[in-house]
């Protein structure tokens, strides 16, 4: 479609902007409108987020509406929740953006063991909750990460993940607006290819307005963080490869590189340093943690140490995620192993010598349930991986520039280790949906979006999955059905 056709769309269906605000219960905003700015913001202040206009959705409903007033029109359709994630700028200039932000209704049932959370829902809204019923979810290192969008993705927990999997293994039901405008309850027997896809295939087969999910019975574990100082860098590094070779599943630690700028904003512990964190998290005993530990503990003196027992519901002082919006690019890679090699890289690119700017560089250590296929199957996770790597840079454009020049140049040594694919959730703003899903997953997704979204509706603010025309849909459909359980 030209730039002259797209623009004479957007213009027609701002004129008719009065019927769909008469019709939704939410907010509809335009660019000028004082409530605008703070729709399309996102956590990620590198984010420019611009669509033609924003549905602010309350209900189900108002996404309904939403979808079939831009599908009518011609319009892209994008969902936006806490905006962690980065997408390319130009896949929202002149969509409709749907926020989901005051949709944030959370039911537990402790007979169920499961959760009923709202689009809008951050995992600090489900934890707590869950907690008075001795219940956790599987949820990420951030208590202001949304739980929708982090799910769909796969959901990566760093506490409990080793132990149980990724989040979308344990989905139970989905409830989603798709390309025609309507509300589906989706589960594996209702819709086996449909819940198959989205739990993996994020925004790009509806929008999702809530999930069910399962919950486990965790209210403590042993854990937290050991900071250590540059010069023990090498030896952290050398440590970790250690512990995490023979890990059991309950056991999950990750190591950071952290080189934070002397500003206000950083704890003074950090402030201007390089410093090394190890995060631990173990469901066990205590003592079975130290003696798994050990050779972390045996590096030298660290310069603060939280590890202990402590409740689920404090699971975000391990990571130490920063709260507040910031400007910042990513970079990751997935790893079949952690070698020296490996570690040398590291440390000769982004480690305390090399003079890199690189605000953090994180390694985590998957495998263990994390490689399992699940009970019901699905196109999200990274099972042959058994490491993550990532990296981010936060600061003015310079910086940014420089760290992600830095963390290019890591990855292009970490190549000979790299499993071909990227974890969704840690993706780049220039990754497509060819470097997440491998050939056969991103057919099958391919088919189910002609299925559901055969105008490529929702391709606004993703890692777009385009449909492709089957010649017999309905037998593919079928095929689809068979292959999930």
């Amino acid at each position: 479609m030209s730039q002259e056709s797209r623009h004479a769309l957007i213009e027609q269906a701002i004129e008719e902007l009065e019927q769909l605000k008469a019709n939704i219960s939410g907010r509809v905003c335009t660019p000028g409108d004082p409530h605008y700015a703070r729709e399309v913001s996102a956590f990620n202040m590198r984010s420019r987020i611009r669509p033609a206009f924003v549905v602010a959705a309350q209900t189900p409903q108002d996404v309904q509406i939403a979808v079939r007033f831009a599908a009518a029109h011609g319009l892209a359709v994008g969902v936006l929740s806490t905006g962690h994630h980065a997408f390319p700028p130009q896949t929202s200039h002149g969509a409709v953006l749907v926020t989901t932000r005051t949709m944030r209704t959370v039911r537990v049932d402790a007979a169920t063991a499961s959760a009923h959370i709202e689009a809008g829902a951050l995992w600090s809204d489900v934890v707590e909750p869950a907690q008075r019923y001795g219940l956790a979810p599987l949820n990420g290192s951030s208590a202001g990460v949304g739980v929708v969008g982090y799910t769909l993705g796969g959901g990566l927990s760093p506490v409990l993940g080793r132990t149980y999997g990724w989040a979308a293994d344990h989905v139970r039901a989905i409830d989603v607006v798709t390309a025609d405008g309507e509300l589906r309850h989706v589960t594996a027997q209702s819709d086996p290819a449909l819940f198959w896809g989205l739990r993996g295939g994020g925004s790009n087969l509806g929008i999702v307005t809530s999930l069910e999910l399962d919950l486990f019975p965790v209210t403590t574990f042993y854990g937290g963080g050991i900071f250590h100082p540059a010069e023990h860098a090498e030896a952290v590094l050398h440590a970790y490869r250690q512990v995490v070779e023979n890990a059991p599943d309950e056991l999950t630690v990750s190591v950071a590189l952290l080189n934070f700028p002397p500003i206000p904003e950083v704890p003074e512990l950090l402030r201007g340093r390089f410093t090394v964190h190890v995060r631990v998290a173990y469901l066990g005993s205590d003592t079975e943690a130290e003696e798994l530990i050990a050779p972390l503990r045996a590096v030298g003196a660290p310069l603060a140490d939280t590890v202990g027992r402590r409740g689920y519901d404090t699971f975000a002082e391990v990571h130490q995620d920063p709260t507040d919006p910031a400007p910042y690019e990513d970079r990751s890679m997935l790893l079949t192993k952690l070698t020296p090699e490996v570690a040398a890289s590291v440390l000769k690119q982004v480690g305390p010598a090399s003079g890199s700017v690189v605000t953090v560089l994180e390694i985590r250590h998957l495998a263990g349930a994390l490689s399992r296929e699940p009970r019901l199957p699905s196109a999200a996770g990274a099972r042959d991986a058994a490491f993550l790597v990532w990296g981010a840079t936060v600061g003015p454009p310079e910086v940014v520039d420089a760290g992600t020049e830095d963390m290019n140049a890591l990855l292009k040594d970490l190549t000979p280790w790299s499993t071909g694919r990227l974890y969704q959730n840690f993706t780049s703003r220039q990754a497509v949906a060819s470097d997440v899903f491998a050939p056969d997953v991103l057919a099958r997704l391919q088919r189910i979006k002609q299925q559901y979204d055969p105008q490529n509706v929702f391709r606004a603010h993703n890692h777009n999955i385009a449909p492709t025309p089957v010649p017999d849909a309905k037998a593919t459909v079928g095929q689809e059905c068979d292959r999930t359980p």
